[in-house]
């Protein structure tokens, strides 16, 4: 059910080392009065638990095609349909690859494919990885189809450089679905 401003926010979390950053946007997203649904992919699950997830945004967190049982209706519909934005943060090279060339192997890029609402990704990895020429490739190919992209900052990262690569900030994340949302 949507919430009082009948505004529904999916947040796709993808195998990243920022993924625990999902816990503190969920709360800024729900303090805000959205509802937030959450669909992670398999790796994320090496960076943050479901259970996090689910305490943070008081809604079930779809992980799997499979792992809902009595569901008569195919989850990825359903979250594609209730969705009024989808956030992708963090996005790893990975997702932003499998989301440029249209794959559909897991609950995240089937629910994307399937929704109409807007779609905003915010990259997080090794700057090394983020400047590859492929992952640039990649990120036009989505922006030239319409994908905002909410560029990282340069940071810290986990493999103790400093570089461009560095999630971009709630603030920024939570202007930009904002944004999306005015223009929806």
């Amino acid at each position: 059910m949507k919430n009082s401003q009948g505004k529904n926010i999916l947040l796709g979390v993808s195998g990243s080392i920022a993924a625990y950053k999902a816990c503190d946007l969920i709360t800024e997203f729900r303090e805000k009065g959205y509802s937030v649904n959450v669909a992670m992919t398999k790796d994320a699950h090496h960076f943050v638990t479901k259970l996090s997830l689910q305490s943070f945004a008081a809604s079930e967190v779809v992980d799997d095609f499979f792992s809902v049982e009595g569901r008569l209706k195919p989850i990825h519909i359903e979250l594609a349909k209730k969705a009024d934005v989808i956030v992708v943060a963090p996005a790893s090279a990975d997702i932003i690859a499998k989301l440029a060339y249209g794959l559909a192997d897991d609950v995240l890029c089937c629910t994307v494919l399937a929704s109409e609402a807007p779609l905003l990704i915010a990259p997080a990895m090794n700057e090394k990885m983020f400047f590859k020429k492929v992952t640039q490739e990649n990120i036009e190919k989505l922006k030239k189809n319409g994908v905002v992209i909410i560029p990282p900052t340069k940071g810290h990262l986990v493999c103790m450089d400093q570089g461009m690569g560095h999630l971009a900030e709630n603030a920024s994340i939570v202007k930009a679905v904002e944004t999306a949302l005015r223009i929806a």
